[in-house]
């Protein structure tokens, strides 16, 4: 392993890290949930009131230690350790709860004001988008956008986690009163689900919630109507599970027709074995087996397709064959969400064969893709990374990173205060990078900051969710314990045991025998861990993740410094 790659793939996933939240949204007046939600970036280096003094290195924090990049440790201390390490004052974490949460608002506003009922906002031009009908091979589009009002069906539990109960009532009944899936309209079944179907059944969850514990939430006269959609579209992504011989489904389904002709009989590993948690949830709802039964085949006919001397996956495999088509194995896209659906479905409906699944391929992950030194964060030799190797040898293929390989710390139960100097950095980064006259835009190059005029619907499901819940640490979501889990498109579901009940317990009858013993909170945690980088130092619970030598290696790669 040459010492260049790895530092090389260190560096993009921490590229990937601020790459991955850029997008959206467009200034106007629109609806009043701006003016609801006023917030002010501070410039760098704009003063901020005193605080108490914090424990530890700092003393009085001020914006313009902490936003110029300075620090608030010692004098002549290093570089990085001032900059990302040491307490976070309670009065910079709300106020930049409330500037991520006026980054939704302007995102969101501009979406309902210039591009709704469409897709998705263009945020430069300030209009709508939606499916490609000129070009149909188009998929960047046409696999997402389905004409059925993506991004405010997207949005609705971010509405919900950030107390707007007015415009999250409004909300739901415009997408009940104006949004139909009897569309012509060929989407991936994976986005679908993802993005549409998880959405709905978490805005559903929300409103039949009888705590209601953020806000009330509650519609009037609400008679499961977006259940009763979910439903509808289920129903119209299963043909994509007929007709395959091996169980697992094609990649996309017209909303009206069913399976287009000439469908394509390849598929990708996550694309295909990240639909149990939506189709789950769904079935335990409705007590139809249906969905949650269509969906588990077709990840243990993928599980059943894996090495036998490595016991890894690839990344694309012939749904009628079953030959894997794509040989490489890693943890970035075409494989991300698979091994973050096996342990989410384990955690909400309590099977154990999904942990036994997850905790192989674990097992797997830790043998073959992990390289450099033994331990994360200390000792000689390369920086700790998951690399990408051939499924049947093991034989590394490359180095690269994606930023979808991103989610696999989170996957891993990793907390450090440092993701909160990175979560500054990043909403500073938006407002200064992506964003547009009418929202923020994608960005096609983190270097050349060169932009697309698009912004995509995850932007305000995930990207302003997660980092308003960073900094808000009063939030419901926080003060629950583990009531809540997010899906891969970050849609929050309630994790309690109405959906470790089933009614159909013939159905796996061989599945429900093995799995009546079930295993202990603690097993699972023990299961879950690396041996060599499980536990961060109660001395650098506050520190950087990785030494500041090392980060400055990553950065002396591309010539940051």
């Amino acid at each position: 392993m040459q010492w260049r790659s790895l530092v090389l793939g260190l560096l993009l996933l921490r590229l990937g890290l601020h790459g991955l939240l850029w997008l959206v949204s467009a200034l106007g007046p629109g609806l009043s949930f701006h003016q609801r939600f006023p917030f002010a970036l501070p410039p760098r280096g704009a003063p901020h009131p005193p605080w108490p003094r914090a424990a530890g290195r700092c003393g009085r924090a001020h914006w313009g230690c902490l936003l110029r990049g300075g620090g608030c440790g010692p004098a002549g201390g290093d570089e990085y350790e001032k900059r990302y390490s040491g307490a976070f004052p309670p009065q910079l974490r709300v106020q930049l709860r409330d500037a991520a949460r006026g980054m939704f608002a302007f995102g969101y506003d501009n979406y309902m004001r210039h591009a709704f009922p469409q897709d998705e906002l263009n945020p430069v031009h300030c209009r709508g988008r939606g499916p490609d009908r000129a070009d149909p091979s188009n998929l960047n589009i046409n696999d997402v956008l389905g004409n059925y009002s993506l991004t405010l069906i997207d949005a609705l539990d971010t509405l919900a986690i950030m107390g707007n109960s007015s415009e999250f009532q409004k909300a739901v009944k415009l997408v009940i009163d104006t949004v139909s899936f009897d569309k012509d309209s060929t989407v991936q079944v994976f986005e679908a689900t993802i993005r549409v179907l998880g959405s709905l059944l978490s805005a559903h969850i929300i409103i039949t919630d009888t705590k209601q514990p953020f806000g009330d939430m509650t519609i009037k006269d609400y008679d499961d109507e977006l259940l009763h959609m979910a439903h509808d579209l289920a129903v119209r992504l299963l043909p994509a599970f007929e007709n395959t011989k091996t169980g697992i489904p094609y990649p996309r389904v017209n909303l009206k027709t069913g399976l287009p002709p000439n469908s394509n009989n390849e598929t990708c590993t996550a694309g295909a074995g990240s639909l149990l948690v939506e189709f789950g949830i769904l079935s335990r709802l409705l007590g139809d087996s249906t969905f949650e039964w269509v969906a588990r085949r077709a990840v243990k006919a993928l599980w059943s397709l894996r090495s036998n001397d490595t016991g890894l996956l690839g990344n694309v495999v012939n749904i009628q064959t079953g030959h894997w088509v794509g040989k490489q194995s890693g943890l970035g896209a075409g494989l991300d969400s698979f091994y973050e659906y096996l342990l989410k479905s384990y955690i909400l409906f309590g099977k154990k064969e999904d942990l036994e699944m997850f905790n192989g391929a674990y097992r797997s992950i830790q043998n073959y893709l992990r390289r450099g030194r033994e331990a994360c964060n200390e000792g000689e030799g390369d920086p700790p990374l998951y690399v990408n190797v051939n499924m049947f040898s093991g034989q590394l293929m490359n180095t690269w990173i994606d930023s979808l390989q991103a989610f696999f710390p989170g996957l891993q139960a990793t907390k450090n205060p440092f993701y909160l100097h990175v979560g500054m950095d990043i909403l500073q980064s938006l407002e200064k990078y992506t964003k547009v006259k009418c929202g923020y835009a994608t960005l096609h190059h983190v270097i050349e900051k060169s932009k697309e005029d698009r912004m995509e619907s995850f932007f305000l499901s995930e990207t302003c969710k997660y980092l308003y819940l960073l900094f808000d640490e009063e939030n419901p979501v926080h003060k629950s314990g583990n009531k809540y889990m997010f899906t891969t498109e970050g849609h929050i579901v309630s994790v309690d045991e109405r959906f470790r009940d089933s009614l159909w317990q013939d159905t796996f009858p061989e599945e429900e025998e093995r799995n009546a013993e079930k295993l202990k909170p603690n097993e699972l945690k023990a299961m879950n861990s690396s041996s060599n980088c499980n536990r961060v130092p109660d001395e650098r619970r506050y520190l950087l993740p990785l030494k500041s030598i090392y980060m400055r290696q990553i950065d002396q790669m591309v010539g940051l410094i």
